[in-house]
């Protein structure tokens, strides 16, 4: 299963969305192919899901993977929360 964690730039804040996930994902006993990316690289890139802030999302539309939407990167229980109800 791939996931991309996605902010705006694909620098820091979709690193740290990365590690949390992996983090959330380990805890699950899930394993995953988790990539931190930039929206445009998210566009064209093939996933099972992608995570990201509701305001990203928009920008996601059309995607063939999940849109998972985080409303707080660094909430390791509201990223637990949201992946249980997609896994």
């Amino acid at each position: 299963m791939k996931i991309l964690c996605v902010c705006g730039l694909g620098q820091g804040t979709s690193l740290i969305l990365r590690m949390n996930v992996e983090n959330v994902l380990s805890g699950m006993g899930i394993n995953a192919d988790v990539e931190h990316t930039d929206v445009s690289t998210a566009s064209g890139t093939a996933a099972e899901y992608i995570i990201t802030s509701n305001e990203l999302a928009q920008s996601l539309q059309g995607h063939a993977a999940k849109i998972v939407i985080v409303n707080n990167y660094f909430d390791n229980n509201e990223i637990k929360q949201k992946l249980e109800e997609v896994l």
